[in-house]
């Protein structure tokens, strides 16, 4: 019984040394992303929608393609020269577990009133990059700046190559 209770107070130690282990990651979800390249036009009432699927608790991040980087909404994007009276509008987005509607908000003018040159530039075949991340991986929302998107990609190790472009019209 002597030799025997040791090998028994060893095997049981090692049983909650090994099972306490003290790490949160999660290896079966996992960050996504997608692009979405989509018109703003009277006819869709400036917004234009992306099926998802995510819990309720997880992060939607929508970053839009601007001059070869990527500018995170929403965004206030000015026409003239920022002031009081500037015509301005926003880049913005709603989401729920099943949708990401992008939209543009523009309270400040018609956006009807936009020349040809605006409309092509701002309104026109915009790409948008969504970045969903699982609540598990979100916990420390303060180990990454959201508004980098380059950070948020290595900090969720996601792979761009693998990224898909939906056109939604």
């Amino acid at each position: 019984m002597k030799k025997i209770f040791p090998i028994l107070l060893l095997a049981f130690v090692s049983l909650f040394v090994f099972s306490c282990k003290d790490d949160d990651e999660d290896f079966d979800t996992y960050s996504q992303s997608r692009d979405v390249v989509g018109s703003f036009t009277s006819a869709n009432n400036y917004a234009f929608s992306q099926g998802i699927n995510i819990q309720g608790t997880d992060v939607v991040l929508v970053y839009r393609s601007a001059g070869g980087a990527w500018q995170q909404i929403p965004k206030t994007t000015y026409l003239d020269t920022p002031s009081a009276t500037a015509r301005k509008f926003d880049y913005n987005f709603v989401f729920d577990s099943q949708e990401v509607q992008i939209r543009i908000d523009d309270n400040n003018f018609s956006l009807s009133s936009m020349s040809a040159g605006e409309v092509n530039q701002y309104l026109q075949n915009q790409r948008f990059r969504i970045v969903l991340v699982p609540a598990s991986q979100s916990k420390s929302t303060n180990s990454v700046d959201h508004s980098d998107y380059n950070a948020v990609v290595k900090y969720y190790h996601i792979d761009e190559s693998k990224i898909k472009t939906y056109k939604v019209n």
